[in-house]
């Protein structure tokens, strides 16, 4: 099971999780993900103890607890939607001449001169 710790101090590292959780067990892996564009934290964590008990001991002790001046959210890590993985894709978008901007249309912008008279012709 991995372990999910929300609402963490941006100042929060590595290390500082790894001692917070070492009181609980070995800690296996810990990680807390970056931000692909700004490269800043984004205030998760994932935490994978080396057995169940030890986990549900640290998400029992640690849930809503101020740790490093924050509330923390300690629970079970639940697997996305869809079955996670994917990514991918990035780079510039195609341009089709419609959308995209500020000026590029929307709800509603569609070619009127079809109409006549209140009926499609």
């Amino acid at each position: 099971m991995t372990i999910y710790v929300g609402n963490l101090s941006f100042e929060a590292e590595r290390e500082d999780l790894v001692d917070l959780f070492a009181t609980y067990g070995e800690v296996r892996q810990c990680s807390l993900p970056l931000d692909r564009e700004t490269g800043r934290k984004r205030g998760f964590a994932f935490v994978e103890l080396a057995d169940a008990d030890s986990e549900q001991r640290a998400i029992d002790d640690l849930q809503d607890v101020e740790w490093m001046g924050r509330m923390i959210r300690v629970n079970k890590a639940t697997p996305r939607e869809g079955g996670g993985g994917g990514g991918g894709g990035g780079g510039p978008r195609p341009r089709s001449g419609r959308g995209g901007g500020y000026g590029g249309g929307g709800y509603g912008d569609r070619d009127r001169s079809a109409r006549v008279g209140g009926s499609v012709r």
